[in-house]
């Protein structure tokens, strides 16, 4: 199933799409509704509340409850937001996929290079992203897994049980901070450089994570094109090394890289300007598109 959170009437809590036939309009399940499906009347209407109960197990419930029409409401009528807008702490991934590697010339890291980027820098579908003026700023599509149950030195064979679910992320960085400080913090953690969305879907409906293919375009020109089977290591291996350095709880994200087609590997260089739209697409998960203004 597809999770999300949205705004309506000024009110945002999260929801459900429902699959819809050829034709007709795309609508979702309202996570508040007193109607809504009985697998959620338990639980408040907030992303962080779903995926502590288990997104994993609200979609088998679901898929086995038709909603009441009363508790829809249609996708126009509504504005979809992160939906996961407060995740705990986002624990990237650098240096993770085989074709980046090479087309930078680097050697391959033989554990897993990870940091953290703050969940302040968050944002939504369509959002845009605010661009320091006199910075050189990439995009970066990635895989989101996002953790569902706790671990703590978890096993790299029972990692991927800690996963509930993926979604599309966009690591936008400022590759000059990077550079100058000779670190990730500065460069990863600038407002509004975490794009994530449209949806998660849990995983369930996700047969092989490391069998997706995964692209991105600007203004309609195709910049990134791969396949998370690029990935140097795996989503488990990555979970598993991230649990030994720290505790990994229900609703942190692990942003998993980005493949070859940063700005930085196009020539001229591709760094984000002012009036351009960064759209990323992850078969399977759908494409987040967000704008780029200059402040």
């Amino acid at each position: 199933m597809r999770f999300v959170t949205f705004e309506h009437q000024g009110q945002a809590r999260a929801g459900v799409l429902v699959p819809h036939a050829a034709g007709r309009a795309a609508s979702l399940i309202d996570g508040a509704h007193p109607a809504r499906p009985m697998p959620l009347r338990q639980l408040s209407p907030s992303m962080t509340a779903w995926i502590e109960f288990g997104l994993v197990e609200l979609s088998v419930a679901l898929k086995d409850s038709a909603p009441e029409q009363e508790c829809l409401l249609p996708l126009s009528a509504v504005r979809l937001l992160a939906p996961l807008p407060c995740p705990g702490k986002i624990v990237g991934a650098a240096f993770n996929y085989r074709d980046g590697l090479a087309a930078s010339s680097r050697p391959a890291p033989d554990q897993p290079v990870i940091f953290i980027k703050s969940r302040s820098t968050v944002i939504g579908p369509d959002e845009p992203i605010h661009l320091a003026a006199g910075n050189q700023v990439t995009y970066e599509a990635e895989l989101a897994a996002i953790i569902g149950r706790p671990a703590l030195k978890t096993s790299t064979d029972a990692a991927s049980a800690h996963v509930c679910g993926y979604a599309i992320f966009n690591d936008v960085s400022y590759t000059n901070m990077v550079r100058d400080d000779g670190g990730f913090v500065r460069g990863k953690n600038q407002p509004t450089t975490g794009p994530l969305g449209p949806w998660i879907v849990s995983a369930d409906d996700i047969v092989d994570p490391h069998d997706l293919a995964i692209e991105l375009e600007i203004d309609g020109v195709a910049l990134q094109s791969s396949s998370t089977s690029q990935m140097l290591f795996r989503i488990d291996e990555l979970v598993a090394y991230a649990s030994a350095q720290m505790p990994l709880d229900p609703g942190d994200v692990i942003a998993t890289g980005t493949p070859a087609g940063v700005a930085a590997n196009h020539q001229p260089a591709a760094w984000l300007r002012h009036g351009q739209r960064t759209t990323l697409r992850i078969s399977e998960l759908g494409e987040l598109s967000n704008p780029v203004v200059e402040t």
